[in-house]
């Protein structure tokens, strides 16, 4: 037996495994994963708060964040990189919101917790591996 709870919580996270996927596509939009939920914009983020905590914008942020965060302890690539590579658009947005989470400038935290114990992985593999050169061959095949 379903109830309307039951199938509310699996629309919620269906769309929550579509961030959670998609989250480094800047292209992924709030539009697009309330329509996989089946709900409206505004119903989808009223929902997504009440069940999560948090409005879908801050999930996914905070998910590219936690990435970022990731490529900045391990990855030789710059700022502006990891911007693009986690799905921002914006350097100055991607800047404010890392400072947001975490207290430190995106430079800062690298400056902070790069470096212990282990070498960073070359940018060429980092990118590679992230799907960063993926929008060169895909405008190459059009």
């Amino acid at each position: 037996m379903t109830t309307p709870g039951m199938t509310r919580l699996r629309a919620l996270r269906l769309a929550k495994d579509t961030m959670d996927r998609d989250w480094a596509e800047p292209s992924l939009g709030l539009d697009a994963v309330a329509a996989q939920a089946g709900y409206s914009r505004y119903h989808f983020v009223r929902a997504f708060k009440e069940t999560y905590g948090e409005t879908p914008g801050q999930y996914l942020s905070r998910r590219r964040i936690e990435r970022a965060q990731e490529l900045l302890r391990s990855a030789n690539l710059t700022v502006t990189e990891i911007c693009g590579l986690v799905g921002f658009s914006s350097l100055g947005t991607f800047s404010s919101r890392f400072k947001q989470q975490t207290g430190l400038t995106p430079s800062a935290y690298r400056a902070r917790y790069a470096h212990r114990g282990a070498s960073m992985i070359p940018g060429c593999y980092a990118m590679l591996f992230a799907g960063g050169f993926r929008n060169r061959n895909s405008q190459e095949a059009g």
